[in-house]
């Protein structure tokens, strides 16, 4: 049976106009939205590349580090709860999260953030070799962070704000800046815990996003935000009729 325009719109699925048919104009937005970011992404991530090659910290990444390292001791606590967003599991979490509003795109994205983000990351350290402050700025202050070993880029970083990236596609607006807000949280609480320069968090963030983008290139995250996260079944249909 042919479906007609002059149907009414009971007939179609909430958010069908916004995410787009596959290979409709709302694809090509879509596309085109995510290879702007992913760009952006990589040119960011080559300019702290290039900036940090030679191991060293420059003086105005000194300057901004000390800025944040040396803030009141009694932010520790709130720091080293911020950091917890980026450790390894949290892509999981938010994932059974996604299962649970029936999210199955973001879900299956948040999932494939941990071997993203476990690949890239090394990808990175290959690339750029620079010691974490303990070793890069003597007078850091090391808050429970290792003294050494390889810090371009921060892996918290990568993990919050590929979550982010996602989240921000599902949520509406202002949920959507709480997540870049909270992620942004994250790096600064590990460059105040003296884990990381700044410029490694930079560097992380950007590959986070990049991980967001081509997830949602490949997965079409976008189509879940379909209906309100709240509405566990169908979406309802329009009873203007």
């Amino acid at each position: 049976m042919s479906t007609s325009p002059d149907q009414p719109p009971a007939v179609w699925p909430r958010g069908a106009k916004r995410a787009g048919p596959a290979g409709g104009p709302g694809a090509g937005r879509r596309i085109r939205r995510d290879l702007i970011v992913l760009a952006a992404s990589l040119a960011v991530f080559a300019g702290c590349a290039v900036i940090v090659a030679d191991g060293r910290v420059g003086p105005a990444e000194r300057a901004v580090f000390h800025a944040v390292n040396g803030l009141p001791g009694w932010l520790y606590r709130p720091m080293l709860y911020a950091q917890y967003l980026g450790v390894l599991g949290m892509p999981l979490i938010f994932a059974a999260g996604a299962l649970v509003w029936r999210r199955w795109r973001l879900a299956a994205a948040l999932v494939l953030v941990v071997p993203c983000k476990l690949a890239l990351e090394q990808v990175a350290k290959q690339l750029v070799q620079r010691q974490r402050p303990g070793t890069t700025v003597p007078d850091a202050i090391l808050r429970g962070v290792p003294h050494s070993g390889l810090s371009f880029t921060s892996g918290h970083a990568i993990i919050t704000f590929a979550i982010a990236g996602l989240l921000v596609l599902v949520l509406p607006r202002r949920w959507g800046i709480l997540a870049f807000v909270l992620a942004a949280c994250n790096g600064l609480a590990r460059v105040y815990l003296g884990a990381h320069n700044p410029l490694d968090v930079v560097g992380g963030a950007a590959i986070g996003l990049a991980i967001a983008a081509v997830l949602d290139m490949i997965l079409d995250v976008a189509r879940d935000r379909g209906r309100p996260l709240w509405q566990h079944g169908p979406a309802r249909e329009d009873r203007a009729n």
